[in-house]
């Protein structure tokens, strides 16, 4: 059995190392990319109406994490990411989304309870209740399951191919109008 315990910042940040140590294992990044993951993970719990997820199990694992704030200008992935979007759609696409926007930092599982639905309870549980418009995420722009759960909840793809300053890998950023499209 599977728990969604909802934490702000302060519990968040007691929670850090566990959140690294889930990313790694679901993302496998460069151990050199750490340290500086670490770091803006700690800076977001900063922003504006901050909340984190941590699925738990019956014997106090965490499974998996996911967190959330309201984006606005000024932070990094809000300004980039509106800026192309308004660079491709315009303005008032840029505005549509980006408004008033949830914006969704980090959902992951731990690889062995990955396909067992915690990610989708994750998204939903952050989405749930929120006063924003929209929900806005960025993901790998390749046919994953995570790609396939943002479909069935309703995210429209908004850029593809999208590579951040300094980066090289290609990112889709999906976007959903609140509240959620349900999904068993």
């Amino acid at each position: 059995m599977i728990e969604l315990r909802r934490t702000g910042p302060e519990g968040f940040t007691a929670a850090l190392d566990t959140v690294i140590e889930i990313y790694t294992a679901a993302m496998r990044p460069p151990a050199e990319q750490l340290t500086g993951r670490q770091g803006i993970m700690r800076n977001h719990a900063t922003f504006p109406d901050f909340t984190c997820l941590l699925a738990e199990t019956d014997g106090d694992v965490v499974a998996g994490f996911g967190y959330a704030f309201h984006g606005a200008p000024g932070q990094w992935w809000h300004d980039v990411v509106r800026r192309a979007l308004e660079d491709r759609a315009g303005r008032d696409a840029g505005l549509a989304w980006f408004g008033d926007a949830l914006e969704i930092a980090e959902i992951h599982v731990r690889p062995d309870y990955q396909g067992k639905g915690i990610g989708r309870r994750l998204v939903q549980g952050l989405c749930e209740g929120r006063a924003e418009r929209t929900a806005v995420l960025s993901t790998h722009d390749q046919p994953t399951a995570a790609r396939h759960l943002y479909r069935r909840l309703g995210f429209v793809d908004l850029l593809g191919a999208f590579v951040f300053p300094g980066g090289y890998e290609r990112y889709a950023i999906v976007g959903a109008t609140l509240p959620l499209r349900p999904v068993a």
